[in-house]
């Protein structure tokens, strides 16, 4: 038994350095694609996702959306955050350790750097209450619905305990054919570019 529990935890251990060793490669690939995108077109592949969002059924019977304050190298949502606060409520994402902490958006002029670079509510008040949709960014997506992010985790972690309707979105270059993925791997429901609408 304890030969066979051997073997088992190698061939584990393998595959997992496997998995790792192709996100990693995944991430370095994207990133160097990433640079050659212009800044007007990130706008215009923005546009073009979050227009297709707010003809969802889900995007308009959703009351609180979970978003993300976009880094340079993110599809934009800064205009997007805006444009809804004003008929949702608008949640973003901090950083606090291993987890994801929610404020709600109260306006750009609010904003601060937080941890890891990213703009985050300046504020200490936490939202714990129910969220109806989450737009998920991402270093890469599959067509089975699969996401590949920083390798931190956080959004892995946060939906393990929330369940709320998760739509990826990014440029069409972060779609791949397949990404790795792990047991602890959360997929998406939707996955948006500018020319994918996967379901």
């Amino acid at each position: 038994m304890s030969i066979l529990i051997s073997r088992l935890l190698t061939i584990f251990s393998s595959s997992s350095a496997k998995i790792i060793a192709e996100k990693k490669h995944i991430r370095k690939h994207v990133r160097e694609l990433k640079l050659m995108i212009s800044e007007k077109q990130k706008l215009q592949e923005a546009q073009a996702v979050f227009n297709k969002i707010e003809s969802f059924p889900e995007y308009k019977s959703a009351k609180t959306i979970l978003l993300y304050w976009s880094k340079p190298d993110e599809l934009p949502t800064h205009k997007i955050v805006e444009k809804w606060n004003e008929e949702k409520q608008i949640i973003l994402p901090t950083v606090s350790g291993e987890d994801l902490i929610l404020k709600r958006y109260s306006g750009e002029s609010s904003m601060k750097e937080g941890a890891l670079g990213i703009g985050e509510p300046d504020s200490d008040e936490s939202f714990d209450g129910k969220i109806d949709l989450v737009i998920v960014p991402g270093i890469a997506f599959d067509k089975k619905k699969n996401r590949l992010g920083r390798g931190k985790g956080y959004y892995d972690r946060f939906f393990k305990n929330n369940n709320p309707i998760k739509i990826g979105v990014g440029f069409d270059i972060q779609i791949l054919e397949r990404i790795p993925s792990a047991k602890f791997d959360i997929g998406m429901d939707k996955i948006i570019t500018q020319s994918h609408t996967i379901e």
